[in-house]
């Protein structure tokens, strides 16, 4: 896949076409206040033949409107006004070509430069009988309009109309294909996101509606859907970063990279993923503490932090004005790196076990931060101070002198009958119960699987609306709570065995989860199912094709990202070898849940 180089694009040239559509669509005060303005003028019109033959004809009512928005000389608009103004003259049209005369900005200009011919002119005018002869000093009339129409045509730039609308269009047709926004769907232009039809009511997934089901040596470690909903990803434990679409369960070959075989990658097993706001960047974190930011559109790997942390990254989340990544990892510490800078800017220190996960507050102050030393840690985002640590509390028919990993702690949507002001937690400790908490180490409202045997949570995550609350359990089973009531409204299977975690789209209620057997699901109640088979991603031949760098982004290394000749299926060098390292992620995983328990 050949690289996208970056076109400059002057800003000049967007007030023009913010002009010509002002233009097209008479709003005339607004295109004469910009112009004004901006100093810049449309100097473009959309047939050059049609204006040189108004004037030819002398149609000097719509030639001097077209020529209002051009940048002509000075001579050539002192030549063109006198032209119009003895026309008038000639045509007894006195008032109106004295009007001009004393009025209009290029014949001031003549009155300074050429006093002379100024007052000549005006004497013309003033005269009760008219002589064209003495007027147009012997030629025609005809001649002088050619000879004013081949000046004028030197100085006129021609751009065909509604050049806005047909740029956004074009813009539009490009997104649709390399899959950044849907094809046949209604689009809100101004956000850049499809306009949903219909507002799906918060409802709890009912079914496994798609599986996907990697090969037998390869799982997803993670996987996130991205803000506007276009975009589910995949991180797995070979390195490699794939994009899904989660109506069929299918490979996104709209992107033209995965199309030819050329997929997002690091070199051992990614286990942590996030989107940027703007849904156009994607942070991929892997085993080995790498983190790379790729473009989604392209697959071009933006930016590369080669050490971010010492260990494995566990959770990314970006910053609201995607100019910073919040990151965990197994080192103990949570960090936050500059996207522009490409450096790691702050470390948060405190806790004595993995980091596993970290996320902002609402207003980006504070940072919160989940550990499997037990304890959840607030922290200024400023200063790096701690501002306060979190025991959660064991549910009462556990030990209280045990600690208990937390798997999780994240923002809480709003929630009624709590302040909008006030940040509230969810928290996900290695037991059977979820917690609603304050920042202050309040216990709000609590949320039991009701099992003692395998019913410990190891991951969650919540609806768009906050409505409501899922957490899968070591029996492979997730269960949906009311945020509101608190209480568990059902139960559904996810895996066959060690489930990992869940995603929840952004506005369907369609739910992601994967497992360590391979799996991944696509959970949805009746009404999001949609069309298509299960199907199996064909990871199984064992091949060894040459590592060959695409389309890379300015000062990107050639191991960003790997080319697959496409009748091969997209596997790693050395893959064999390395399978034994790679299952240690997956191991890693499993043993941070556990950490903390003492007997």
């Amino acid at each position: 896949m050949s690289s996208t180089t970056s076109a400059t694009v002057d800003s000049a040239d967007i007030v023009r076409l913010i002009l010509q559509f002002c233009k097209e669509n008479s709003l005339f005060r607004t295109l004469q206040c910009l112009q004004e303005e901006s100093r810049v003028s449309l100097n473009a019109v959309d047939s050059l033949d049609a204006l040189l033959s108004d004037v030819n004809k002398g149609h000097w009512d719509t030639v001097l409107q077209a020529v209002s928005y051009l940048s002509l000389p000075p001579n050539v608009l002192q030549d063109l006004y006198s032209q119009v103004v003895l026309e008038l003259a000639e045509l007894r049209e006195v008032e109106t070509a004295h009007h001009l005369l004393r009025e209009t900005a290029p014949m001031n200009a003549l009155k300074q430069a050429n006093p002379e011919r100024y007052l000549r002119v005006e004497a013309l005018v003033k005269k009760h009988h008219f002589d064209a002869s003495e007027a147009y000093e012997g030629m025609s009339k005809e001649k002088i309009r050619g000879n004013l129409a081949q000046s004028i045509s030197k100085h006129v730039q021609v751009a065909p109309p509604s050049r806005l609308l047909a740029l956004v269009g074009q813009a539009m047709k490009w997104q649709q294909h390399v899959g950044l926004l849907p094809k046949n769907a209604r689009i809100d232009v101004f956000r850049g996101v499809a306009k949903d039809a219909e507002v799906e009511a918060e409802m709890c997934p009912t079914m496994v509606a798609r599986t996907v089901k990697f090969g037998s040596k390869s799982h997803p470690e993670c996987v996130t859907f991205s803000p506007d909903g276009q975009f589910c990803v995949s991180g797995s434990v070979d390195g490699m970063v794939e994009v899904w679409d989660h109506q069929t369960g299918t490979l996104r070959k709209d992107l033209q990279y995965q199309d030819e075989g050329s997929f997002m990658m690091h070199d051992k097993a990614v286990i942590a993923v996030a989107f940027n706001k703007e849904s156009e960047l994607l942070a991929t974190g892997s085993q080995d503490g790498q983190i790379k930011v790729w473009r989604i559109a392209t697959g071009q790997c933006a930016r590369r932090y080669e050490k971010a942390h010492s260990q494995g990254i566990t959770c990314i989340t970006w910053a609201k004005d995607s100019s910073q990544l919040l990151t965990g990892s197994f080192d103990f510490t949570a960090r936050v790196h500059g996207i522009k800078s490409g450096k790691t800017l702050k470390e948060f220190r405190g806790h004595k076990s993995y980091v596993n996960s970290a996320v902002y507050t609402k207003d980006n102050a504070r940072i919160v931060t989940a550990s499997s030393d037990s304890h959840v840690i607030v922290y200024d985002a400023k200063t790096t101070e701690i501002i306060n640590t979190i025991t959660p509390p064991p549910p009462s028919h556990c030990s209280s002198i045990m600690d208990y990993s937390v798997n999780a702690a994240i923002m809480a949507p709003k929630i009624p009958g709590y302040s909008e002001h006030e940040d509230l937690i969810f928290v996900c400790t290695r037991t059977n119960t979820i917690l609603l908490m304050n920042l202050a180490g309040q216990v709000l409202k609590s949320f039991c699987s009701g099992k003692r045997d395998k019913g410990d949570f190891v991951a969650m995550t919540t609806s768009p609306k906050g409505e409501w609350l899922y957490g899968v359990a070591e029996d492979n089973t997730m269960y949906c709570f009311s945020v509101a009531s608190g209480s568990l409204e059902q139960t559904l299977k996810v895996a066959e065995k060690e489930v990992i975690g869940i995603a929840h789209h952004p506005s369907r209620n369609v739910i992601a989860g994967f497992a360590g057997d391979g799996s991944m699901v696509f959970m949805s109640d009746s009404r999001s199912r949609g069309e298509g088979p299960d199907i199996s991603r064909s990871i199984y031949v064992n091949k060894d094709p040459a590592d060959t760098a695409v389309g890379l982004s300015p000062g990107a290394q050639s191991d960003d990202c790997y080319e697959v000749p496409q009748e091969t299926p997209p596997l790693r060098k050395g893959r064999e070898q390395r399978q034994s390292s790679m299952s240690r992620s997956r191991s890693s995983r499993g043993a941070k849940w556990l950490v903390g328990r003492k007997q």
